[in-house]
């Protein structure tokens, strides 16, 4: 038990420290496919570290709520990570203290405090990207049930490792017409909840088009840092989620020793810059939609979680 509660901490540490990393890499690959220099990888570990040592404006409108904001978006990912196997495929301490829809509720609580802070500051610009983000959480939210209900009929549990045990074999299941849809809704979901293109523009700071880059507007010092930190680790929470719960569990430790579980990180870092090279290449292929087409996309990450539903209960 001892040992499975140290592999716990030894993710949880994983997805703090190299969420940041993946950001950067994401961002390094887009410039570089516009044909710009770009900023290093490294650069978000600057930027948190930078702000840290910045002193924190308050506005003097801000309640408890504006502060506490933070603080619930930096940890809320870190309970998802003790969850979720993001470096064992084997069920660690907190494995079956939630399942998916529990995980996915746990990544909603920071965004609805994120979205209360935005307006909490009374900043107009704020309010507007907090309605927006709110908009685009109302349409997703029934996607992650559908996709997660999909998930049980799959693999008989929404509990993350049974999941991944199913897959366990992709040749068997990989090609299977649900597998295939659920794959799908699970990728378009991954980009409307952390602000990719074509729903919202991460690299934009033009306030009357921001989404979700609006609830930290008001933000500076440490609440900018855990902010900017938080919403790294919730897209590398999303990702590990989706690629070894979903898709493939290759890379993953198998044994319960040590060495192979730091043998995973660099395998699932390798499987993690092989979806952030598909992404760049999403996003490099579309423009940003405009507020009400994003509903059609969505609507369309609906149609096609419903569709892997209805043909998982056929292939039954």
């Amino acid at each position: 038990m001892t040992e499975k509660i140290l592999f716990n901490v030894v993710q949880v540490l994983v997805v703090m420290l190299v969420s940041p990393l993946v950001k950067g890499v994401l961002n390094r690959l887009k410039e570089a496919v516009q044909s710009k220099r770009g900023p290093s990888i490294f650069q978000p570990y600057r930027d948190i570290w930078k702000l840290f040592h910045k002193d924190e404006v308050i506005s003097d409108s801000a309640t408890w709520i504006f502060r506490l904001a933070p603080y619930v978006v930096f940890i809320t990912p870190v309970f998802v990570a003790l969850l979720i196997p993001v470096l064992t495929g084997y069920p660690l301490f907190f494995a079956f203290m939630g399942d998916m829809l529990g995980g996915g509720f746990i990544l909603a609580l920071g965004g609805f405090f994120a979205t209360l802070a935005a307006v909490d500051a009374a900043n107009p610009y704020g309010a507007m990207g907090a309605s927006r983000t709110r908009m685009v959480g109302f349409l997703a939210e029934p996607v992650f049930m559908i996709v997660f209900f999909t998930v049980s009929f799959v693999a008989g549990s929404t509990i993350p490792y049974i999941v991944h045990k199913h897959w366990v074999n992709p040749p068997d299941n990989f090609f299977e017409p649900s597998h295939v849809l659920l794959m799908l809704a699970f990728l378009m979901l991954i980009i409307a909840e952390t602000g990719r293109l074509p729903v919202d523009n991460p690299s934009g700071h033009f306030e009357l088009a921001m989404i979700d880059e609006s609830k930290g507007l008001e933000y500076s010092g440490r609440g900018a840092a855990l902010m900017k930190w938080g919403g790294s680790m919730k897209f590398l929470v999303l990702v590990c989620i989706y690629l070894n719960v979903v898709v493939t569990p290759w890379g993953l430790a198998q044994g319960e020793s040590l060495g192979e579980l730091l043998l995973a990180i660099p395998l699932v870092f390798l499987k993690v810059f092989v979806f952030v090279v598909v992404l760049v290449v999403i996003e490099s292929s579309l423009a940003k939609l405009r507020l009400f087409r994003i509903t059609e996309f969505l609507g369309g990450a609906f149609i096609t979680s419903v569709a892997a539903m209805i043909t998982r209960l056929l292939e039954g």
